[in-house]
């Protein structure tokens, strides 16, 4: 499981995306440059081609012109631009009651055209159920399913031309103006009648406060905020007896009033429906994912279908009602699912964090594109601290690495990670580096305490290859949060990938 806390975006950071494309072949802190997308001369680029097709995409040029884009769609890229025709974009200005582009303010226009634009080549055969896996420019997702062949984007405008190859990228045509995302989650399940009674919850015990943070300061920017509702629609509470909030609180089994304490019963159950990181359907995988206070978490099975806390039993299990799925919000994703869904505590389950997915290293710009240093091994993150010359975020996208990055030391070192809570109970912890001969050995230490393993590198000389090798043997009492500490043996380095905690039956 990927586990993500948040990623950082702002009003700054729009402008900061765009100077990013412009700069990255120069901000590079190591010698490995970042890849860029090869021009083929012999296609236009993105801007070149919406210009020489004015009968058609006028109305769009003009939105470049206004916003000063013709310079970022005329350059390298790699782009993937959702390009609506005309007449799209004069149903968008009726839709907005005014007569043209230019009646719009800057500073929707630069947010409209933004919304239109990630930062990555991305062809009609890489999407699929969910989300696209690279934000817009704006730092939201965006939204994808089908209906029969056809492929529809963000519930609403749909692909009419496909994987337009250009110079730079490609583009799609899509029928309808894609509107920016204004609604915070809780706006998004609230407005919807058919979860009145689950919305009620959220505001009953408070949890609407946390949903509706779209971005807070972080530093000298704002960070973005990302969650997943799991919202059960009244017509399944209705089918269980449940008619009203009320009604619930009692089914619940919770005290009216205290139900904004984390221990009632009714708080427990509303906050189970809500999950850290914005998961699409496109994202979720078999595994674990915690709920907002991490001290719980439910389970995910995907197989012949999308599968929540599966009974190993009765192989009952809660589903997702996909067709009102996949909804979007401003700072995460909404599904609806087909059952109560109850409190439970899941079977210990393999859980996989990587060592980079933690919310302040993924702040700077360099996440996911590059390589950059640091040496304060004290003070720079929360949960990552290390003794040795530097730490390094290692980068490359054809790494085999899991998300093609991790970290990296080398010489003589020591590096801690506190991960998030795991369940209590028993689980063999593993590391996984990659097989390659700089990797040398080291040892683990798990909450202060020194293991019996050594991790086997080929530089260290025992003739281990690296991978994903036992570290530690553990019991764990409480769900609660681990340090592991990773230390070499012989000089060389580390490329942590990630932890691994395997429950032992």
């Amino acid at each position: 499981m990927k586990f993500e806390h948040f990623s950082a975006i702002g009003k700054r950071r729009i402008y900061k995306f765009v100077l990013l494309f412009l700069i990255c072949p120069f901000i590079s802190l190591c010698k490995e440059e970042p890849q860029i997308w090869e021009l083929k001369s012999q296609e236009q680029l993105i801007g070149q081609y919406i210009s020489n097709n004015p009968e058609q995409y006028s109305e769009f040029e003009k939105l470049i012109q206004a916003t000063g884009m013709e310079s970022l769609l005329n350059i390298r890229g790699p782009f993937t631009l959702f390009l609506p025709g005309n007449d799209a974009m004069k149903a968008f200005y009726e839709q907005k009651k005014v007569n043209s582009i230019s009646d719009f303010s800057p500073e929707f226009l630069k947010i409209l055209i933004y919304n239109h634009l990630i930062g990555n080549a991305i062809q009609t055969g890489d999407i699929g159920l969910g989300a696209i896996r690279d934000t817009n420019a704006l730092g939201d997702f965006v939204v994808t399913e089908f209906e029969g062949s056809d492929i529809i984007i963000n519930k609403y405008a749909r692909i009419i031309k496909g994987s337009i190859p250009t110079a730079n990228g490609y583009i799609h045509v899509i029928d309808k103006v894609l509107d920016p995302l204004t609604k915070d989650i809780y706006e998004v399940v609230s407005s919807d009648p058919s979860y009145s009674i689950f919305s009620q919850g959220l505001a009953l015990t408070g949890l609407k406060d946390t949903l509706k943070i779209i971005s807070f300061p972080y530093g000298k920017q704002l960070a973005r905020t990302r969650f997943t509702v799991l919202a059960v629609p009244d017509s399944i509470y209705q089918r269980n007896g449940i008619n009203n909030v009320n009604d619930l609180i009692g089914w619940c089994g919770g005290s009216p009033d205290s139900l904004t304490f984390l221990n009632n019963p009714f708080y427990r159950y509303i906050e189970y429906h809500c999950l850290n990181g914005s998961y699409y359907l496109s994202d979720l995988s078999t595994g674990i994912y915690s709920i907002l206070s991490r001290d719980n978490n439910i389970s995910m099975t995907i197989d012949t279908d999308y599968k929540i806390n599966v009974d190993p039993k009765t192989k009952q299990y809660t589903g997702f009602i996909v067709p009102a799925s996949n909804t979007p919000a401003k700072n995460g994703a909404l599904h609806a699912i087909n059952n109560l869904l109850p409190v439970t505590d899941p079977e210990p389950a393999t859980i996989i964090f990587e060592a980079t997915d933690f919310f302040d290293l993924k702040q700077g710009d360099y996440f996911g594109k590059y390589y950059v240093r640091w040496f304060d091994g004290e003070n720079t993150f929360a949960k990552v601290k290390w003794d040795g010359d530097f730490l390094q975020y290692y980068y490359r996208a054809t790494s085999g690495l899991m998300g093609g990055d991790c970290l990296q030391m080398i010489g003589w070192w020591s590096c801690s990670i506190t991960f998030p809570k795991v369940m209590k109970g028993k689980y063999t912890i593993s590391i996984y580096q990659p097989g390659w001969h700089d990797v040398t050995n080291c040892v683990a230490y798990v909450d202060g305490e020194l293991t019996p393993f050594l991790y086997q590198g080929n530089y260290g000389g025992t003739g281990g290859s690296g991978g994903l090798q036992k570290m530690a043997e553990v019991n764990f009492l409480t769900t609660a949060e681990h340090t592991i500490t990773l230390k070499n043996t012989s000089f060389g380095m580390l490329f942590w990938d990630y932890v691994q905690f395997t429950p032992v039956k």
